[in-house]
């Protein structure tokens, strides 16, 4: 899997392990290992500007995903299933560790888990996930919660 993390914040992050943990969830997914990720870190003025730009919404938000090619899990083009996932550009997906950071003292946890959190929920949007309606929510964080649970594993084995 090829996963590139450029950091344009100025704020320190631990990149080896959000691409460890990018390369995590898409295994888990059945994303072939041929497939192409980028994360990109920006500050909140970038994100502001990309926020508004893209989603007509003011201020920086946590997480942005635009992806190149729509893939499902263990399929090829979106709609179909019949066999693994042809090597692609998924996308990118953009975070902001001081809007993370914010989030993560009010969720009581550190920074870290909190972008691992927002780039595990960007990756199954390139994956065309999506929480708009009830049914697409619980499906969408309970798989989001599973991934993370199973990271949580390879990190940390008993």
């Amino acid at each position: 899997m090829s996963i590139e993390i450029n950091n344009e914040s100025g704020v320190g992050v631990d990149e080896e392990s959000i691409v460890a943990l990018a390369a995590h969830v898409l295994g888990e997914m059945g994303i072939n290992p041929l497939a192409e990720l980028s994360i990109v870190v920006v500050d909140e003025d970038a994100m502001a500007e990309l926020h508004e730009k893209w989603m007509g919404e003011p201020g920086p938000t946590d997480v942005l995903a635009f992806p190149m090619d729509e893939l499902r899990p263990g399929g090829g083009a979106r709609g179909e299933s019949d066999g693994p996932a042809d090597p692609a550009l998924l996308g990118d997906v953009v975070l902001c560790p001081q809007v993370a950071a914010r989030q993560a003292e009010e969720a009581g946890h550190s920074t870290a888990d909190e972008l691992e959190l927002l780039c595990t929920h960007g990756i199954l949007h390139l994956l065309g996930y999506d929480h708009a309606e009830p049914e697409e929510h619980k499906e969408m964080f309970g798989l989001q919660a599973r991934l993370l649970e199973s990271w949580q594993e390879v990190r940390n084995p008993r």
